[in-house]
């Protein structure tokens, strides 16, 4: 029986093709900054993304503590979505790395309201209180199915940040699907933002790596805490060649994978033993609750199907859909689930 992986989009293997551009790549000692293949991931990166530089990380957990440890002190506060990644999944690192905290705003589908985010900015005269300093937002955000941050509420909290002298960063782990789902260029997007990181290794298909870009100020320090932290890595042009492959090569295939989400959606939204938020699911994650089974039973019975599941929330699955699952296998795995949840 063919196993059927949809916890994430990280579980993807390099493709033939790739595995072939990560054997012939050039490479050198990066710490020294001569690899040709990472330099050529760099410069091609931040020319897609529009800024004057970016720098090659191992992961996307990485890249963001990167970011936010450059641009705050000690004693600094954060304000991000309740559901954000860096306050629910990279281990307190903010506390843990950067002696920062976090302010968690509550949103509508990983949104948080222009208000809510006014509101929770600290009055810089209470030097009592923790000195706001920047404002994080997730886009394509995991914790509430993938969903899409709008460009107008992207436009409207980067205004406050203006407003108020506070950076703006953007956790773009998925800023590929965000960017494929709507048309809309990640330059265009990136361009709203001071700093970016984003990653190669989750629907692009990559096995290691993450990108953060920035002004070139911006990098020189992110370079130097990178090594700090233990990230500065030798003849990794091997990796970043799988990196590259992966920006030239799978980008527009994103949309495949959105398409396959909607076939699983669809089936889950006519389950009367499911329940799913439609409107959430924009592009390949779908959070759903069984209605009939806990979260640990259903993730069982998927196992034993062939059928893998992971956990969305305490009370929700989570499905993900990506490079390695074709559209047979979806139909498959929909057949699999009829019987699991029926």
């Amino acid at each position: 029986m063919k196993i059927i992986d949809l916890r994430s989009d990280t579980v993807t293997r390099p493709s033939e093709e790739m595995r072939r551009a990560m054997y012939n790549a050039e490479v050198g000692d990066d710490v020294f900054k001569e690899d040709p293949t990472i330099n050529e991931l760099q410069e091609y990166a931040a020319n897609l993304l529009g800024k004057e530089g970016a720098l090659y990380v191992p992961s996307g957990t990485m890249g963001n503590q990167i970011c936010l440890r450059v641009l705050t002190e000690p004693g600094d506060e954060v304000i991000c979505e309740k559901d954000a990644h860096i306050f629910n999944y990279e281990s307190a690192s903010p506390a843990a790395l950067s002696g920062i905290q976090l302010f968690p705003v509550e949103g509508k589908n990983g949104v948080m309201p222009e208000d809510k985010v006014e509101e929770a900015i600290r009055p810089k005269s209470a030097y009592y209180m923790p000195r706001t300093k920047v404002i994080e937002i997730e886009n394509t955000h995991n914790r509430a199915s993938g969903a899409i941050q709008p460009m107008e509420s992207i436009k409207k909290i980067g205004e406050i940040a203006r407003k108020y002298e506070l950076f703006y960063h953007l956790d773009g782990a998925r800023i590929w699907n965000a960017s494929v789902a709507t048309g809309i260029n990640v330059k265009e997007y990136a361009a709203e933002f001071d700093t970016i990181s984003c990653c190669l290794s989750k629907g692009l298909g990559a096995p290691v790596g993450s990108l953060i870009a920035g002004e070139k100020n911006f990098i020189e320090k992110a370079f130097r805490i990178r090594k700090s932290w233990g990230g500065g890595m030798r003849q990794a042009g091997v990796l970043a060649a799988a990196g590259l492959y992966a920006l030239k090569n799978n980008f527009k295939k994103l949309s495949e994978d959105h398409e396959k989400a909607k076939m699983i959606l669809n089936w889950i939204n006519s389950n009367p033993s499911l329940e799913v938020e439609k409107a959430a699911v924009q592009t390949n994650i779908i959070i759903f609750k069984p209605l009939i089974l806990t979260v640990e039973q259903a993730i069982q019975k998927g196992k034993e199907s062939g059928l893998l599941m992971s956990t969305g929330k305490k009370d929700s699955l989570r499905i993900v859909t990506h490079l390695d699952v074709t559209f047979e296998d979806i139909q498959e795995a929909i057949s699999r689930m009829e019987k699991i949840f029926n």
